[in-house]
């Protein structure tokens, strides 16, 4: 179907995108707007790319556009542009295409050019992807994409166990749309979704990384989650999740596991976390069920958080992220069960704790702290203990915390005790860094080389053990926040 789109005056595509059809069409071939800019644009959003369909070949696309580069099986020519906007440096025009059988669900057999802009839609995966404008606002419409765009709906373009049996991925995708929309998946594309599920066996993980990326990422992103477990989805993705469900919490949670973390997700993505921030709260208590012992209101969950970090670096490596952003991640879900009460914590307590985490992953691990708590039902995100501690840590957050910021350098150091590099100087480095960690006052040049020469008369056994001492004092300190933590403290 085609018609003119009123209004579509107010969603023009950027000049160089119309610049590049007006091209096409003036050297006599078709030119449309295609897939997710179509329907951004009758959405009223602004897209996130441009794409562009022809009846014209790579070849006689290259002709007209110089500065193009095609290198691919899938007829997409890639013309550069002089805009500053990368979403369109390059324009990508494709030739219409039609595909051959799935066999591997994943990939088709073949690509062969088609001959009309029909013919290139019917291969496409949901009918809100499957419309194409013309320049002059005409819009082709074969599968009732905009009509399924008014009624908030994912429909697949024809039979939908057709549509996921080439490419398995798609069952992630319909979710992927559903949390990024806000629409409700059409009951017999669900049903085959459902009764599909298996076949994100044959999927490649990154593949999966991509999609739930975007879900995680999208506005409505607990939904997705849930969406991917009603769906039968969620196995194959992050099983780890799935073994919070039904596993009930004691007398400071009204949720199970699972929904609590999903609803700690939820405030996240709500309040535009990044995607670090987002993961760790969805997989904040994920270790809870292996950790959880007893029933009803008193039961406990020592150190799930150390077991949730292990679940989080087993889960995002299977799923092939970045090693820095999983270690991250976990570094975060490690973290999440700090300790604080006003009055029971000094300003040194708090000078290690940032040791610990990180001066750099505290706004983070604080985001996920907020998600927490929302997530447990509590009203507020930041009360006044955390807000204290925040308080707590902008006093303390200039002071030393690590060797490079004592007021004496290590080629100071040997050159006040006339030593040349070697273990002992990281060892009196570290010595002087934890008084300095209990009293800053003492990061003086004069006053540390003074205590330098104190230490150097120490013998390496004697610095050895001056060591333990420091790491047994950081342990005892630990261990009454772990013993804090083990009452299931929330700070209220």
């Amino acid at each position: 179907m085609e018609r003119k789109i009123p209004g579509m005056t107010d969603a023009a595509p950027p000049e160089v995108v119309a610049d590049v059809c007006k091209v096409l069409i003036e050297a006599g071939f078709e030119a449309y707007l295609v897939g997710g800019c179509v329907r951004d644009m009758l959405l009223g959003r602004e897209p996130k790319d441009w794409d562009v369909t022809t009846n014209a070949t790579p070849e006689q696309i290259q002709g007209l556009f110089a500065d193009s580069v095609y290198e691919n099986d899938f007829g997409t020519v890639g013309i550069k542009t002089e805009s500053e906007d990368p979403k369109i440096k390059v324009v990508e025009v494709t030739t219409y295409r039609i595909e051959g059988k799935y066999t591997d669900k994943r990939h088709p057999d073949e690509v062969r050019f088609a001959k009309t802009v029909e013919e290139d839609l019917s291969r496409r995966d949901f009918t809100v992807n499957a419309m194409a404008l013309a320049p002059d606002g005409a819009l082709i419409d074969p599968y009732g994409g905009e009509l399924d765009l008014a009624e908030r709906t994912i429909r697949t373009v024809g039979d939908p166990k057709a549509r996921f049996d080439e490419d398995s991925l798609r069952l992630m995708r319909a979710v992927r749309f559903s949390a990024e929309l806000d629409f409700e998946i059409e009951f017999n594309t669900r049903r085959a979704i459902e009764n599909r599920s298996r076949g994100l066996e044959v999927i490649t993980k990154e593949r999966i990384r991509d999609e739930l990326v975007k879900v995680i990422m999208a506005p409505h992103a607990a939904k997705g989650i849930i969406m991917l477990e009603e769906l039968g989805l969620l196995g194959y993705v992050l099983p780890e999740l799935r073994e919070g469900i039904g596993v009930g919490q004691n007398k400071h949670h009204v949720y199970s596991v699972f929904e609590h973390n999903v609803r700690a997700l939820d405030y996240a993505a709500r309040r535009g976390y990044s995607l670090a921030v987002r993961m760790a709260s969805l997989l904040h208590d994920v270790g809870k069920p292996k950790a959880k012992r007893g029933e009803g209101s008193d039961s406990t969950f020592y150190q799930h958080e150390y077991i949730g970090a292990k679940m989080a670096l087993k889960a995002l490596d299977r799923l092939r992220f970045p090693r820095d952003f999983t270690e991250y991640v976990a570094h975060l879900v490690r973290w999440h069960m700090f300790y604080y009460d006003v009055g029971s914590v000094s300003p040194a307590g708090v000078r290690r704790f940032i040791v610990r985490v990180g001066p750099e992953n505290i706004d983070d691990l604080l985001r996920v702290r907020e998600a927490d708590r929302i997530g447990s039902g509590v009203e507020k995100a930041v009360p006044y203990r955390l807000r204290h501690f925040l308080f707590m840590i902008e006093k303390v957050k200039h002071d030393p915390i690590a060797p490079k910021m004592l007021a004496l350098r290590g080629d100071e150091l040997m050159e006040v005790l006339g030593i040349g590099p070697g273990p002992r100087v990281g060892w009196i480095l570290n010595a002087l860094l934890e008084e300095v960690l209990d009293d800053p006052g003492k990061n003086k040049k004069e006053t540390l080389a003074a205590r330098a020469k104190e230490l150097e008369g120490m013998s390496d056994g004697e610095l050895r053990k001056l060591m333990e001492r420091a790491k047994a004092k950081k342990e005892e300190v630990e261990l009454a926040q772990e013993e804090e933590m083990k009452k299931e403290f929330k700070v209220k």
